[in-house]
């Protein structure tokens, strides 16, 4: 099976907070995904790295990370995404809960 692999960065317009430490969130199992986040200086941007077995999604995986940064101000942050067919709610919610575990709030 061939992997697809997308990079992109997202940047908010709001001001932005990033993740406390390094956070390792999820498995990549079937139907499911493992989120990495580490800070870094990225000048407010996300800058994200998603592998994944589906092509064909570029757009779809861009609007779900622009929805999660936007809803979380996430910014200065390197961001990488091993799925396994995940759906996009199930990438919402492994999103939140590494957001949740990285950060103090």
């Amino acid at each position: 099976m061939a992997l697809n692999t997308l990079e992109f960065h997202v940047k908010i317009d709001a001001g932005t907070k990033s993740v406390d430490a390094p956070t390792h969130f999820g498995v990549v199992g079937s139907g499911d995904m493992e989120v990495i986040m580490e800070p870094k200086d990225l000048k407010g941007a996300v800058a994200v790295k998603i592998v994944t077995p589906v092509s064909g999604f570029d757009e779809l995986w861009k609007r779900v990370i622009e929805t999660f940064a936007s809803e979380t101000m996430l910014g200065d942050v390197q961001l990488e995404i091993n799925d396994n067919n995940a759906t996009p709610a199930v990438v919402l919610l492994r999103l939140r809960q590494a957001f949740a575990e990285a950060t103090s709030d």
